[in-house]
């Protein structure tokens, strides 16, 4: 990511979008040839010149996003807000260093690969269509932990059939419950998309017995200016659900 690199794929963006500027511009991976004041400093001179409006990073340790994080403050350059980082049920490595560190930056989560790969979505593990049988990338990432992980996977399928939703939906409550901002979900048909925006995975009358934190009911919704969660008493049916270590409530979108 030297200032030469930037500088050219920046403007081979734009003109292949046929924009003037992008909102968030989500550089790739770590560059351990570039020093790190050289790549913050030529990200800052985007945002400065208006061609891109918000900083991402995606893909690299912890220590490496902090130390970057870092350089940007002490030059009063802009920072990353934004971590496209891999995260879902399947794989939490993220919350041991990485995720802890977005926190503590004020950095929003927008993963990818939250349904790892159809494996969240779906009952089954494996699926016979033709990404199934040639993405070996996702293969490497998912395949070799199969006895553990299907596990998991079975879960989200029995509280998707408890509560008359999709695995997809229930895998993405998931995520709201862990303070993710914006997953990226891999859509192929428009209902995958459905999935995705609603988050009213079942429609009661009244709470569900077990959707109560103490003595009342409660939900968390994002709110945008305050840049965090607050909760609420919903005035129609919500339900809760338990997956590992993680209580997950959702009564609509949480948007």
């Amino acid at each position: 990511m030297s200032k030469t690199a930037i500088k050219r794929e920046i403007e081979g963006t734009l003109k292949r979008l046929v924009t003037d500027y992008l909102d968030l511009y989500i550089i790739h991976r770590f560059d351990y040839e570039t020093p790190i004041e050289e790549t913050m400093e030529t990200l800052n001179e985007l945002v400065q010149e208006g061609k891109v409006r918000a900083l991402g990073a995606s893909a690299m340790y912890g220590y490496q996003f902090y130390n970057m994080q870092l350089v940007a403050r002490d030059h009063g350059w802009t920072p990353f807000s934004v971590m496209e980082n891999h995260y879902n049920l399947l794989y939490r490595e993220d919350e041991h260093e990485l995720i802890p560190i977005c926190k503590q930056w004020n950095v929003s989560l927008m993963p990818y690969s939250p349904l790892a790969s159809g494996r969240l979505a779906r009952p089954t593990w494996s699926a016979n269509t033709l990404r199934s049988k040639t993405d070996r990338v996702a293969r490497g990432k998912y395949d070799h932990t199969f006895e553990a992980d299907h596990q998991i996977a079975k879960r989200v399928y029995e509280i998707s059939q408890k509560y008359q939703a999709t695995m997809a939906q229930v895998a993405l409550a998931w995520q709201w419950a862990k303070r993710v901002t914006s997953p990226i979900v891999g859509a192929t048909k428009s209902r995958y998309l459905d999935d995705a925006e609603n988050g009213d995975l079942i429609d009661t009358d009244s709470p569900d017995d077990d959707a109560e934190l103490g003595t009342e009911v409660v939900i968390a919704r994002w709110d945008w200016k305050r840049r965090d969660y607050y909760i609420v008493k919903p005035t129609q049916g919500i339900f809760s659900f338990q997956v590992g270590d993680t209580r997950c409530y959702s009564s609509g979108v949480l948007s």
